[in-house]
């Protein structure tokens, strides 16, 4: 999903309305969050300095350490954004998609229909390969600084489990369940999708999601699953 770009303006408060304290910080904190998210994508995490992302912004250096601790905090409220933004979207994704055709076809469907739909919902999580970059980046980082990797395997489990609910009860309506633990069958899936991704940055591919998407895919989520 495409981050919010910086070229975006806040709505405008109301005639009578002066915005409040928090409505201020909340945009200072999106400002930022915006900011980080280019900065990172074009110079990479470590190389970003929290003046290059503040000046960015905005901002005052002042301004970024009145709203984060740190750059690695900023980073992984930019992850959590990120999160909540990508399982709406897997949400977005079943209502769209895998609903109508469950009630459509009684829930009865052809192995065919569904990975016709798993591939139209994985396309809606892979739009902006910024983020592949930028998350491989910081996963990376947290490899080699353990002053972060609990906090970045804490954000990866959270994750995970609240994808694995919706996929999970995505599937039970359409009468399908996984033959094994079912976020380790999210995780296969996701890391095949996190595989893909990172060769298309590698190659310049600039096909399009589903014209790059692997057939395993949506195949192996298959093969994973049966029916009810």
């Amino acid at each position: 999903m495409n981050s919010t770009t910086l070229s975006k303006a806040a709505p405008a408060d109301g005639p009578d309305d002066a915005p409040t304290e928090s409505a201020r910080r909340q945009r200072t904190r999106a400002r930022l969050l915006d900011a980080a998210f280019e900065v990172f994508a074009e110079h990479g995490v470590r190389a970003a300095s929290v003046e290059t992302i503040a000046e960015a912004a905005g901002f005052t250096r002042g301004a970024f350490y009145s709203n984060f601790s740190s750059k690695e905090e900023l980073f992984f409220a930019l992850m959590e954004r990120e999160k909540t933004m990508r399982l709406e979207q897997l949400d977005t994704g079943v209502a769209q998609f895998l609903t109508p055709l469950v009630g459509q076809h009684g829930a009865e469907l052809g192995d065919q229909e569904v990975v016709q739909t798993i591939t139209r919902i994985l396309e809606l999580q892979s739009d902006d390969r910024r983020w592949w970059l930028v998350q491989a980046e910081f996963q990376l980082m947290a490899l080699r600084d353990h002053s972060i990797a609990a906090d970045y395997l804490r954000y990866q489990d959270e994750f995970f489990a609240d994808l694995t609910e919706i996929v999970v009860e995505a599937l039970s309506s359409a009468r399908r369940r996984f033959t094994i633990d079912p976020e380790e069958a999210v995780r296969v899936i996701a890391e095949l999708c996190a595989n893909g991704e990172a060769r298309a940055v590698l190659a310049d591919d600039e096909r399009s999601f589903t014209e790059r998407l692997s057939a395993s895919v949506p195949a192996i989520l298959l093969a994973l699953t049966e029916r009810i």
